[in-house]
């Protein structure tokens, strides 16, 4: 059945279905790659995983440069315009169709690779937080 809500309902949905087999998701390969990825940063030391963490901080903030890709890309066809429609419209041509296609492809891609990064680079985030923020109440109690 088609649904549009999100992807985090759609990973409710398969999470409580699987819960009758699986009561502790160890067989869940999203929820094994995130555990995955915090032993991976829990065995890290604090200062070299506060050096990750300003880094992925970065990172989540560099892939604005995809956005930037898709709306330059109009302005640099308009200012080739002229050139660009004597040889998309040559002779009646259906190049142009190709053109849009090609654009409207990179384009699509783009913006889901844009919002990919982004929801990697908060997961990883939210990890490292988490791990820091623990080891800091620990130091706190003692």
């Amino acid at each position: 059945m088609l649904s549009f809500r999100g992807d985090a309902h759609k990973f409710y949905e398969k999470l409580k279905k699987s819960k009758r087999k699986d009561p502790n998701f160890t067989s869940n390969r999203e929820l094994s790659e995130i555990r995955e990825i915090q032993s991976f940063y829990l065995d890290i030391e604090t200062v070299v995983l506060q050096d990750i963490y300003y880094k992925m901080i970065k990172e989540k903030s560099g892939t604005g440069i995809i956005p930037i890709f898709v709306s330059a890309g109009p302005w640099l066809l308009f200012i080739f315009s002229k050139q660009l429609q004597s040889i998309l419209f040559k002779n009646g041509s259906y190049l142009w169709l190709l053109f849009v296609l090609a654009y409207l492809i990179t384009l699509v891609f783009s913006v889901i690779l844009h919002f990919h990064e982004k929801a990697w680079a908060a997961l990883h985030i939210g990890i490292i937080q988490d791990i820091l923020k623990d080891r800091k109440e620990k130091k706190e109690k003692g």
